[in-house]
């Protein structure tokens, strides 16, 4: 069995995260997704969600393409997720290009690339224009 993880907030689910969640299972057999805490949001990446923890991870379970919704609670913890999970491929968008190539030592790394028309942040913006 071939297993693809890939890692996000996915706070405001939309139809740019299920296109890639889609592609990065069509990568593999099982699909593993590192669902950003509210903790770590909040404390290391300043950014307020939504959707709490809970709330976004029932809506990833929800998904046909998702297998299993862990915890990402740290920058630090995907090595040791790659090898806990026996991840055979790492997927992150390309906006992450680089970054996370460390990872080669471990697994595949694929950087997909987004649904350029569609983001979380363009989103929030939107809805604040409108407010």
């Amino acid at each position: 069995m071939k297993r693809v993880i890939t890692y996000g907030t996915y706070d405001l689910l939309h139809y740019g995260h299920i296109n890639l969640l889609t592609r990065a299972k069509a990568l593999g057999d099982y699909l593993i997704v590192a669902l950003s805490t509210d903790e770590f949001n909040w404390g290391s990446k300043q950014k307020k969600c939504y959707f709490s923890y809970e709330k976004r991870k029932q809506m990833l379970e929800a998904l046909r393409a998702v297998d299993l919704v862990i915890p990402e609670e740290n920058w630090e913890q995907k090595i040791t997720d790659v090898q806990l999970y026996q991840a055979d491929v790492f997927v992150m968008g390309d906006d992450w290009k680089g970054k996370f190539d460390f990872l080669k030592d471990y697994c595949e790394v694929v950087y997909l690339p987004r649904t350029p028309e569609i983001s979380t942040t363009a989103i929030k913006n939107d809805l604040n224009k409108k407010a």
